[in-house]
């Protein structure tokens, strides 16, 4: 008998304003695009914001913190559990204004083996190992993780006062009628979070927080990261560069293709057909690169000697990083970049 995923409503912890301060001032980006400064900043902002959790000095303390929370107030958890319907209002790095939207719920944890959760990106021990440590101390998911799924949502968008509201991102609660057996048959493909997900599995975590958005969602969208490289292979940068991006867009989707810049010039180069550009680029590039998800910055880089050559790539397609992760295959690292991130500090899952 096939598994399932299990999809349940959620007796969320939530911040209790009233002792805990305007939200505006308690919510923060996922953990892993805080650089130190802005972790500074989220810190100096409230001796409440969830930075405080997610990017302790030590897991330990976290967990000290939180147990504190709960006691004076500060943290409160709902008597019933629910679904929540989520809603971002944002503009893209292409300048657009989009609405995107999910479902706040827990699902049940399975090994990757199982084919419910199906993985797209390749993990590294160091950033799981600090996981584990946070989620040990805390003993509760402090933010979600974001995964796809295909076909239409399974409940009807709110259309009145959301009960909460900050930064673009409004929450409303759902009836629960319909909406869990809905997931049954669905396979699930994480967006975001591969290595939360994989850390609640090496915890045993019977469930985790998620937010679940359809690949039918008009205001879901892949962005491209860029790849900065120390070294560039023999590739020959004679095109201007606007007239090499022409060119790649005009490549077919279903084949790899990058422009490569140095300085003076860029090129395009083209790879297989059915392979994606990060793959492409990944077999091109002798040694280690970085990312950026802005064209001009990957340019700034090379004409300020940051970086002998830029690789710009078009974004993933949904269904191709689908289609991969169905096949079994993980992709280089930032294959997708899926924008905006989710807010952390809305919902809390606690363990128990």
């Amino acid at each position: 008998m096939p598994l399932v995923a299990v999809v349940k409503p959620i007796r969320a912890v939530r911040y209790d304003e009233s002792v805990a301060g305007p939200l505006e001032q308690l919510v923060a980006p996922p953990y892993d695009v805080i650089d130190e400064s802005l972790r500074r900043e989220l810190l100096a902002q409230s001796p409440f914001n969830v930075v405080h959790l997610t990017l302790p000095e030590d897991e330990a303390g976290a967990g000290r913190l939180w147990r504190e929370w709960l006691s004076d107030g500060a943290l409160v958890r709902d008597a019933e559990p629910s679904f929540w319907a989520l809603e971002q209002q944002y503009v893209g790095p292409d300048g657009v204004e989009r609405t995107r939207r999910g479902l706040v719920a827990s699902l049940r944890v399975e090994p990757y083996e199982n084919r419910v959760v199906l993985p797209h990106e390749r993990t590294h021990a160091g950033p799981k190992q600090g996981r584990l440590r946070l989620l040990e101390a805390l003993q509760a998911h402090p933010e979600p993780i974001f995964l796809l799924y295909d076909g239409a949502p399974p409940y009807e968008q709110p259309a009145g006062e959301p009960d909460m509201d900050v930064e673009g991102a409004r929450l409303w609660r759902l009836p629960p009628e319909g909406i869990a057996q809905s997931f049954a048959d669905k396979q699930l493909l994480i967006a975001d979070g591969h290595h939360r997900y994989e850390t609640a599995i090496a915890f045993g975590a019977e469930s985790i927080l998620v937010v679940l958005v359809s690949t039918e969602d008009r205001g879901l969208m892949i962005f491209p990261t860029h790849r900065l490289a120390e070294q560039v292979n023999g590739t020959s940068a004679t095109q201007k560069l606007d007239e090499a991006l022409a060119a790649l867009h005009a490549e077919p989707a279903d084949r790899a293709a990058t422009v490569v810049y140095r300085k003076g010039g860029a090129a395009l180069v083209e790879g297989d057909e059915g392979a994606l550009d990060v793959q492409l680029v990944e077999s091109l590039v002798p040694g280690p690169v970085s990312y950026t998800p802005s064209l001009d910055e990957a340019v700034a880089a090379v004409e300020q000697g940051r970086a002998e050559g830029a690789y710009i790539v078009r974004p993933a397609r949904i269904e191709d990083v689908f289609r991969f992760a169905q096949a079994g295959e993980t992709l280089p690292q930032k294959t997708t970049y899926f924008y905006p991130k989710l807010l952390s500090g809305l919902l809390f899952l606690p363990l128990e």
